[in-house]
């Protein structure tokens, strides 16, 4: 089954928590604190393989969790590192943020390597927190979260040439004569369920990757018969071959034909209506062509289109057609994935974003992923470890926002989960 596009959850590994120890050795009963910290949670990692071309793989797997980090040991031993978690791709894969949909990685090129969820930094040890006046600190910080997404996951075809046309045309003949690729073929609507692949030969080292894009019909760009599923794949081909059935076999016009193909496409992106096309005027071998043919290829050429005569069942003119589409490749850019200047979305993780604070009930909240963070790492059962949240607020400006806000000595403050009573 060709699944082309899939819903995910990841979430790195979270940091180890950093340890509370203290030095204990012979003829020094009351050594200094000598906790380590806890190791780097593992990191989620995408990588492209060539070997892969469907993203079946998440049909039945929806989540996917990296290894935390170990914690921190006696005699400032750091905690082992979370194993990374690497998940495997075909190329053409794009993720999307499904909270924004906004593009994390455009996967492209065999053995691209991208870090998509970045594991929590170890806690630190007690060692850090020992200071002139606090010479036994009996507390740690814990581990720090790994960042967590839920990933659209789509795949786009890679191609240099697709195929586009009605049902039955003959794009999947085409494709069996010109390449190795066996897809289905009958003389019915949609036999190609899926696009199909074909490395096409040319000449020794010279080739190209064509696809032959399932049979679009009227209102495809709104999701009429396989619509929208597939039009996305043609977006990634640099020129098109507009496989036209000329014989006009069931009542059908070739020309009307060809214009409401293009229409669709128009309708579906103005960027992949502005590909480079040439036409295949098929089974130019049947007798009924002969009377549409002069008809279609006037009117085809009046539009400024180069149209070859073909017939993919004899061969006839296959071999001019893709000699041509091989010389138009060679002389046409490479594709533009993503258009920058449209996506300003740039995903960096730990980006502290600005604090919020408000007062709703009596009750001032403060909220903000940096506070979360920070209350996921502190113990507040420990006197001294709530201390330095506490300094930590007053150097990030918290208190001073709050105190501005008219917050005054006995109100209640809210951070999440966490609540407590100010004191000045």
């Amino acid at each position: 089954m060709f699944i082309d596009n899939a819903k995910i959850y990841i979430k790195a590994g979270d940091g180890g928590n950093g340890r509370v120890s203290f030095r204990r050795e012979k003829f020094i009963p009351a050594g200094g604190p000598d906790g380590g910290d806890g190791g780097k949670g593992g990191d989620i990692i995408f990588e492209v393989s060539e070997n892969l071309r469907t993203l079946s793989d998440f049909r039945y797997k929806k989540k996917f969790i990296a290894e935390p980090g170990a914690q921190g040991e006696g005699s400032r031993k750091t905690g082992k590192n979370g194993k990374d978690l690497i998940i495997m791709v075909p190329p053409g894969t794009v993720l999307r943020n499904s909270e924004n949909n906004s593009v994390l990685a455009d996967m492209t090129e065999p053995g691209v390597r991208r870090v998509i969820a970045h594991g929590g930094n170890g806690g630190r040890g007690n060692t850090h927190f020992a200071t002139a006046t606090r010479q036994a600190p009996y507390f740690a910080r814990n581990g720090f979260p790994g960042e967590e997404i839920t990933l659209d996951i789509e795949l786009k075809l890679i191609a240099d040439v697709g195929l586009i046309g009605f049902p039955n045309a003959g794009k999947s003949t085409i494709l069996s004569v010109v390449s190795e690729a066996n897809p289905k073929i009958a003389d019915y609507p949609f036999t190609t369920l899926e696009p199909n692949l074909g490395v096409v030969r040319v000449g020794q080292g010279e080739s190209f990757v064509m696809a032959d894009m399932p049979g679009l019909i009227e209102g495809a760009h709104k999701g009429t018969g396989l619509g929208q599923e597939f039009l996305r794949h043609i977006e990634r081909t640099k020129l098109l071959i507009h496989v036209v059935d000329v014989s006009g076999s069931e009542g059908r016009d070739p020309v009307r034909d060809f214009e409401l193909i293009n229409a669709e496409i128009a309708a579906y992106s103005s960027k992949l209506a502005a590909k480079p096309q040439i036409v295949a005027a098929n089974k130019i071998d049947l007798p009924e062509a002969q009377e549409k043919a002069g008809v279609f290829l006037n009117a085809i050429i009046e539009k400024g289109y180069e149209v070859f005569q073909i017939s993919a069942a004899t061969g006839k003119g296959i071999r001019e057609m893709i000699y041509r589409a091989y010389q138009l490749l060679s002389e046409l850019p490479a594709s533009v994935l993503y258009d920058e200047a449209e996506e300003e979305f740039v995903y960096e993780a730990r980006k502290e974003e600005p604090f919020t604070v408000l007062k709703k009930d009596g009750v001032f909240v403060v909220e903000g992923p940096w506070i979360k963070r920070i209350l996921g790492s502190v113990n507040l059962k420990n006197t001294e470890s709530v201390q330095y949240f506490q300094r930590l607020l007053k150097q990030k400006g918290v208190i001073s926002a709050l105190e501005k806000m008219g917050m005054d000595e006995g109100d209640t403050v809210r951070m999440y989960d966490f609540e407590f009573e100010y004191i000045k």
